[in-house]
């Protein structure tokens, strides 16, 4: 079968496999994309979760709270140039703030009118890709984080707390938003992951655990362990803190509760990459 390059390059992209393995993960699927991604999954040649796509363009994230809400935006461009460009950084911190105080989606006529005055002055493409609000309760505590002087990363967290003023909370709920620009969780906790990804999963690793000639009985430990570990890569409240590893995020929210006399847990997030695939 006639293997494009570009179908090799593609998969190698999403998994991270090896050039010649996902050739021949591609020849053994016959071509189907699909197929040959869940071959190199089963022989434990790619990442079990691949979930973040690789980025396509560029832009810049911006968030706002305030006001009883939160809001997160991508804005795009065609150049990094234009990224770091003050006007259009003012652009996207005027339409987070407009769109989450009027709450227009990204097609609204006002979001477009402006946009595309600023495409007039900047004289580059540019459109407002995504954009997500979040309200918040008088127990909640939302704080938002941008990464570095690009803005290529944007993220919000939610905390559930009675004692929202306390210092330790909000020190708390900024580091979650660090660990959350930093690694990238895939869900919130266990119950958020789709049954269809964990059955999925589950088949994978028991195909990888029958390559070791174990009994039954074995095997279904080998894939509970896989299981319970893969939860706590890719979901947040299981995912080792940033400042401290030796407890998850949902312990130190725990703990951090104790410290300020009340109680802290983390209840949603929002996480932006620019140029991210989404599904």
């Amino acid at each position: 079968m006639n293997i494009q390059a570009s179908d090799v390059k593609k998969l190698r992209d999403k998994t991270g496999a090896g050039m010649m393995d996902c050739k021949k993960a591609l020849v053994d699927a016959g071509g189907d994309f699909a197929q040959a991604e869940k071959i190199l999954k089963e022989l434990g040649l790619a990442a079990a979760a691949k979930r973040m796509g690789r980025a396509t363009n560029e832009g810049r994230v911006f968030t706002t709270v305030g006001g009883g809400k939160a809001g997160i935006l991508e804005l795009s461009c065609e150049t990094d140039f234009v990224a770091r460009n003050t006007d259009f950084i003012a652009l996207g911190k005027k339409l987070v703030g407009m769109m989450l105080e009027q709450n227009l989606a990204i097609d609204a006529p006002v979001v477009q009118d402006e946009v595309a005055k600023a495409i007039s002055t900047i004289k580059e493409n540019m459109s407002p890709r995504r954009f997500e609000a979040m309200d918040i309760a008088s127990d909640e505590l939302v704080v938002d984080y941008i990464h570095g002087d690009g803005g290529n990363i944007g993220v919000l967290i939610k905390v559930k707390t009675d004692v929202p003023t306390a210092d330790a909370v909000k020190q708390f709920a900024f580091d979650v938003a660090l660990h959350v620009a930093a690694f990238r969780p895939t869900y919130l906790d266990a119950q958020a992951v789709p049954a269809a990804y964990v059955a999925e999963q589950e088949a994978i690793f028991l195909k990888q655990a029958q390559n070791l000639d174990k009994p039954e009985n074995v095997l279904q430990g080998i894939v509970k362990g896989k299981m319970k570990k893969h939860l706590a890569e890719i979901c947040l409240l299981d995912q080792p803190f940033v400042k401290d590893d030796k407890k998850s995020v949902a312990q130190m929210a725990t703990e951090v509760g104790k410290q300020a006399a009340g109680s802290v847990s983390v209840v949603d997030y929002r996480y932006y990459r620019v140029g991210e695939e989404t599904e």
